[in-house]
């Protein structure tokens, strides 16, 4: 079996490269440019001589179909595109077509193969929007409210219907959050972490954060990218809710991150309303029975389990004798 990860760099597609190399797939996937900073977390993984890497935007579609044919891959994984929600308010256009035309192209390039292929494609819970107490599943309305989350709605309803007008084995999961070593600090959870380690170290900083109160259904990577395999391995292809079920606040993910560093959090946190987006949930939780009914897949690690395993992490990286790195 071979496999083409898009974006294979990102944390996803370090994880799902590891997952499929194990499974016994030829890997080769693509990253927006080559520097040491983009393949960091192959190298991390151990897996950077083992996955062919191309440069490739996904708007250039003539070099995407040619990379495709070239590869003659069994399954596409797409994982490129923008993945801030907070940067999409920045840069909405740049969001837009990274995800919403990046995915179109993408849908292009495997109809116009010469050979049958099923394709994976990153959704977001975010298209749900705010889902107060109620979990979101697959029948939800998408109700979303960044332009993060208008692009991913976009790209689900492109590849749904070229599944239904093409006949392509092409499905979509909405994916929750989901958290691990690999996230960069520019995401809040590592943000948080990697602030807790370094005080615990000495640093006499402030971790800076916006809302506090917002909830969130955090999970582990590694696993999500289970679903993501299993999602192809299903002779009719279908979307999908992947999520634990589960929401916390990020005032809890603050306090147990630093208590897992015996600190209190009050001292060393702080509020600051630069830090607020223009929009945002305030509750996002995922209903992942389908998934569990149809797949057999069920999320293994809580958030507690997710926090604990980025804070060893977190510490290994500045501590590296005194902790080894999570698997």
């Amino acid at each position: 079996m071979k496999a083409l990860i898009l974006g294979v760099t990102g944390q996803d597609g370090g994880y799902l490269a590891r997952l499929l190399l194990q499974r016994g797939y030829e890997v080769a996937g693509t990253t927006i440019d080559d520097s040491p900073v983009s393949l960091a977390n192959l190298e991390r993984l151990g897996l950077r001589t083992q996955v062919e890497t191309s440069v490739l935007d996904l708007i250039d579609s003539e070099a995407l179909l040619a990379l495709v044919r070239r590869h003659r891959p069994d399954e596409v994984y797409n994982l490129a595109g923008q993945t801030s929600v907070s940067l999409s308010f920045e840069r909405p256009v740049e969001t837009l077509r990274s995800i919403a035309e990046g995915t179109l192209n993408v849908l292009e390039a495997v109809r116009s193969a010469e050979h049958p292929i099923r394709l994976f494609s990153a959704g977001s819970g975010d298209c749900f929007g705010d889902t107060g107490g109620a979990p979101a599943g697959e029948q939800t309305p998408f109700r979303p409210r960044s332009p993060y989350a208008v692009a991913k709605s976009a790209a689900h309803w492109l590849v749904r219907s070229y599944r239904e007008a093409h006949g392509l084995h092409a499905s979509t999961a909405m994916l929750f959050n989901h958290e691990s070593p690999l996230r960069p600090e520019q995401f809040v959870t590592q943000k948080i972490v990697r602030a807790a380690a370094r005080i615990k170290a000495g640093s006499s900083e402030k971790l800076i954060l916006g809302n506090t109160s917002i909830r969130r259904d955090w999970g582990w990577a590694p696993e999500y990218v289970e679903a993501m395999w299993l999602m192809l391995q299903q002779d009719i292809p279908d979307d999908y809710v992947i999520a634990t079920g589960r929401a916390e606040s990020l005032e809890y993910f603050v306090a147990q991150a630093f208590a897992h560093f015996g600190l209190d959090w009050r001292e060393h946190v702080t509020t600051d309303p630069a830090h607020l987006r223009p929009s945002d949930l305030a509750v996002s939780v995922g209903d992942p029975a389908k998934a569990r009914e149809v797949l057999g897949w069920a999320a293994r690690t809580d958030i507690d389990g997710v926090i604990a395993q980025m804070c060893v992490a977190a510490w290994a990286d500045t501590h590296p004798v005194d902790a080894e790195r999570p698997a």
